[in-house]
């Protein structure tokens, strides 16, 4: 690709070079104008035939086979740089590109996720569950060819750089999740992606203890450990088996299954601001229940009273099945 960008930025100053020559040299054996030796250098670098301004001197005549001669050697080379770039594929693949980056330009609020290994698959699945934007940050070749082969929105790049980031969108975006192999990895991502925007909900994976506390000081709003989760997991299917898995069905991994559904308080109409959780009605309006409330200070409240106010900044955790989400989202 480097090669084919070469060769072609090669022969556009070979082209702006003969031009140069061209219109100097005819300025100044024959003393025209700029105009007048611009046109007898388009019409003997390009051949077609037309007459000239003036009979030729016969240095004039001299300079004018040197153009010619060096023109159509320029001209070959154009031509074939050009032939490779398009039989390559580079041209199309250039196209895509541009097409896919505008397409991110366009996000707002959008979740980044860096890697596409084992869990950035995961937390992919979920974000198309849940109907989330989201950009892939990824290097490897590989994964990148599956990323394009299923037309999803990705950038190749490395994720600790600010140049990747920004293509992805990282000013506009409203999450990012790493989940690099390396926590030194995850760690510059964390710590660039703060800077450029630090509003940006951060959720790391860590793979070390160690990393966790180092994490959580460059910015991580989260810090996820999968090997520590999974071994939990484990233990509690044994401890507790009933509660563990239907636990793990209030989640959305289908279409039948139980949905758990976050909704901001600031997203409500106005009218319900400063009202209780019974105001809203949830239960006989959607079907759904309220089984959760964080206030405005992020204190979790399970299973709260009918009698709790929706504040400002406040978020109510809603259980209900696919059909009675869905009616929840239409009415509020």
């Amino acid at each position: 690709m480097n090669i084919l960008k070469s060769k072609l930025y090669k022969t556009l100053f070979l082209l702006f070079f003969i031009l140069t020559i061209g219109v100097c040299g005819y300025m100044y054996l024959s003393g025209d104008t700029f105009v007048n030796s611009l046109y007898m250098t388009v019409i003997t670098i390009t051949t077609v035939g037309f007459g000239e301004i003036h009979p030729l001197s016969p240095e004039e005549k001299i300079f004018t086979i040197f153009l010619i001669l060096t023109s159509i050697s320029i001209f070959g080379y154009t031509i074939s740089s050009f032939t490779e770039y398009i039989v390559s594929g580079q041209l199309i693949k250039q196209l895509k590109l541009q097409r896919v980056q505008k397409t991110i330009e366009k996000l707002e609020g959008h979740t980044i996720v860096c890697g596409y290994g084992r869990n950035g698959k995961q937390a992919i699945l979920k974000l198309k569950n849940y109907q989330k934007d989201f950009v892939i940050v990824e290097k490897n070749k590989e994964l990148i060819e599956n990323l394009e082969e299923n037309k999803v929105l990705h950038i190749d790049g490395d994720a600790t750089t600010d140049e990747a980031l920004l293509r992805a969108g990282i000013l506009k975006a409203e999450n990012l999740i790493t989940a690099l192999p390396s926590d030194a990895d995850n760690l510059f991502v964390v710590l660039t992606a703060k800077q450029l925007n630090p509003n940006c909900k951060i959720i790391s994976r860590a793979s070390k203890e160690t990393s966790y506390n180092k994490l959580k000081i460059a910015g991580a709003n989260n810090v996820i450990m999968p090997d520590k989760l999974g071994g939990a997991h484990m233990a509690s299917l044994v401890a507790t088996p009933d509660i563990i898995e239907f636990v793990d069905q209030l989640t959305i991994s289908g279409e039948t299954t139980t949905n758990l559904e976050e909704i901001d308080v600031n997203n409500l109409p106005e009218k319900y601001l400063g009202k209780t959780i019974l105001d809203l009605d949830l239960r006989k309006k959607t079907g759904c229940t309220v089984i959760g409330f964080k206030n405005a200070e992020n204190e979790y409240i399970i299973n709260p009273e009918a009698s709790v106010k929706l504040v400002k900044d406040s978020n109510l955790i809603v259980l209900g099945r696919p059909e009675q989400i869905t009616k929840l989202r239409e009415v509020f």
